[in-house]
């Protein structure tokens, strides 16, 4: 079937418009405020027979391109072994396994079928950050876990929704191994809400233009994104281009992790292996292979944003699976930390590895980790407990045209810090602190962007704290010359004394009491290009806007302030 190229385009535009909607949905639904408020979570559309991707929201968190179409893959290869119910009309799947295309526990999948007269026509699924998933911390960020179990409640693919109906048992399930289990039942049914607006606008689309049709616009829209891929690909030079990115630490073993990588650039396609990488670690900061593949992704992306989004975006990206290596984790390695950070080391690799083969187009690395950072405990005052988990943002790293963006979200998502008036009023906590940390930014003809300087305390009652954070050894590189930007800093302010966890900005059920306050510094972004090259009425406009002392323009610019 041939399209002419207005039906093509209001096709493409209007399946990108299913996936934003049911973003939308999810989030103003959602009870949870890292869902509601920080939107960390995703939806999108997959093919019926390979769980290919066929579209996804543009408010949705990148990271779980690769994952999301992975774990559609694995939940229709275990339909077809018999290790999962068959699909049938209403029915939603419920999945959290990493090994099975999945990122780390707390980041709970939805999957549902989308039928057209008695036939498959495509999955949706949607991906929603839970503030619990059990384990051994509040909030699921165990900096010590050594395997998964302690890490919270693993499900394999398994029917939530039977033809529509809610399985109480599996819920009850659910709902006997996590914290405030309560509270999950608003995130479940806004989770399936946003799928159900999803079906509904995919059958509008259907009867509409017939399925034949949409079937040959999919097609189509693929094929022109991979081949609008190879010819960004084809502006780069060919070559082979080398990198490395460390992980400060597994949590457990005080040793940096190294991610080796080698990019081949040949034609109109590029390879990726990671050959050389850290083995698997015994901490918590493994990838599973999808977030890897991810990573990758998402990267690319970065470098080359205005190619539409699918299946076909990828398809000139060969990843050679990093076998061996703590990119590539098999069970029972624990995960917690590879989507909000491992994910972030590996984009900074690729950064790092095409800034020689695109240097107008790549950026010195950005801030690089979420800041993960989760409250458990009881509130006195209300009579509840509450898991509270918070992300933050940091610099993004500067860039041939200019400096790099301050307080951006983190590289692998679009998810924000949720308002400080929410989470106060949610939790028994009250923020002292949210501000610029000035002077952050890595120093190049142009810097990198500032992270935040925030101080929670808790009001009343008592909590354990646990963070998984990443580059607190090692500050966010800086390309072409530039320095790299101000390391993660984590202080625990309890009883008139002052201390720093033993891995920087990773550590676990931390005592807390009313008083005691946690203090976050995130990194700010690494520098481009060589500092001397730096505009001298740019160093002065961060001058008289308090950006720098003198004293630290003058080290980092020379005398020229």
């Amino acid at each position: 079937m041939t399209l002419d190229p207005i039906t093509l385009a209001v096709i493409g535009a209007g399946l990108q418009q299913v996936c934003n909607e049911m973003d939308i949905a999810f989030s103003r639904s959602a009870f949870s405020p890292v869902i509601a408020e920080a939107d960390d979570r995703s939806d999108g559309i997959y093919d019926r027979e390979t769980g290919a991707l066929i579209a996804q929201g543009e408010l949705g968190l990148p990271v779980f391109v690769g994952t999301m179409q992975y774990s559609t893959g694995e939940l229709i290869r275990l339909i077809s072994e018999g290790r999962a119910g068959a699909p049938e009309p209403g029915d939603v799947y419920i999945v959290n396994d990493p090994y099975l295309g999945g990122t780390h526990l707390m980041d709970v999948r939805f999957v549902k079928p989308v039928f057209v007269e008695g036939e498959l026509f495509c999955w949706l699924q949607n991906t929603g950050h839970w503030p619990d998933i059990g384990g051994m911390v509040p909030g699921g960020f165990s900096a010590h876990a050594t395997e998964v179990e302690q890490e919270g409640l693993r499900l394999p693919p398994v029917k939530l929704f039977k033809r529509g109906v809610l399985d109480a048992e599996i819920l009850a399930i659910i709902q006997s191994n996590i914290r405030v289990a309560d509270q999950r039942i608003g995130d479940i049914k806004a989770q399936g809400a946003a799928l159900a607006i999803g079906e509904s606008r995919l059958m509008d689309m259907i009867a509409r233009y017939g399925r034949e049709t949409l079937d040959a616009a999919i097609a189509e829209i693929r094929a022109r994104s991979a081949e609008r891929m190879r010819a960004e690909i084809r502006t780069l030079p060919d070559g082979v281009y080398h990198s490395e990115a460390f992980v400060d630490s597994d949590g457990v073993v005080d040793e940096p992790l190294r991610i080796a990588l080698t990019v081949t650039k040949a034609g109109d396609g590029l390879t990726f292996d990671f050959t050389g990488s850290s083995p698997p670690c015994r901490g918590p900061m493994n990838s599973v292979v999808a977030t890897t593949y991810s990573a990758v992704y998402l990267a690319v992306k970065h470098i080359f944003p205005d190619v539409p989004i699918n299946a076909g975006t990828f398809e000139p990206l060969t990843i050679l699976r990093p076998e061996g290596t703590f990119l590539d984790a098999r069970y029972p390695r624990p995960v917690s930390g590879c989507a909000a950070e491992v994910s972030q080391r590996i984009a900074e690799a690729v950064f790092l590895a095409l800034v020689e083969a695109a240097p107008d187009r790549v950026t010195a690395a950005p801030a690089g980790t979420s800041g993960n950072f989760a409250l458990g405990g009881f509130d006195p005052e209300r009579g509840t407990s509450y898991v509270m988990y918070q992300i933050t943002g940091g610099g993004y790293g500067g860039n041939a045209s200019h400096d790099g963006l301050t307080n951006g979200c983190s590289t692998i998502g679009i998810s924000k810090t949720a308002p400080v008036e929410v989470m106060e009023q949610y939790y028994p906590v009250l923020f002292r602190r949210f501000a610029l940390r000035e002077g952050s930014g890595g120093a190049g003809e142009h810097r990198g962007g500032f992270g935040v300087h925030y101080e929670v305390e808790l009001l009343r009652g008592e909590a354990r704290a646990s963070f998984v954070m990443d580059h607190g050894r090692f500050g966010p590189p800086g390309v072409l010359g530039g320095c790299e930007g101000a390391r993660n800093v984590v202080r625990i302010h309890r009883d008139g004394e002052s201390f720093t966890p033993p891995h920087l900005s990773k550590d676990q059920n931390i005592a807390i009491r009313a008083g005691d306050r946690v203090e976050v510094m995130t990194p700010g972004g690494g520098g481009y290009g060589d500092p001397a090259r730096r505009d001298e009425a740019a160093i002065a406009r961060d001058l008289k806007r308090g950006y720098y002392t003198p004293d630290a323009a003058g080290t980092l610019w020379g005398t020229r302030a």
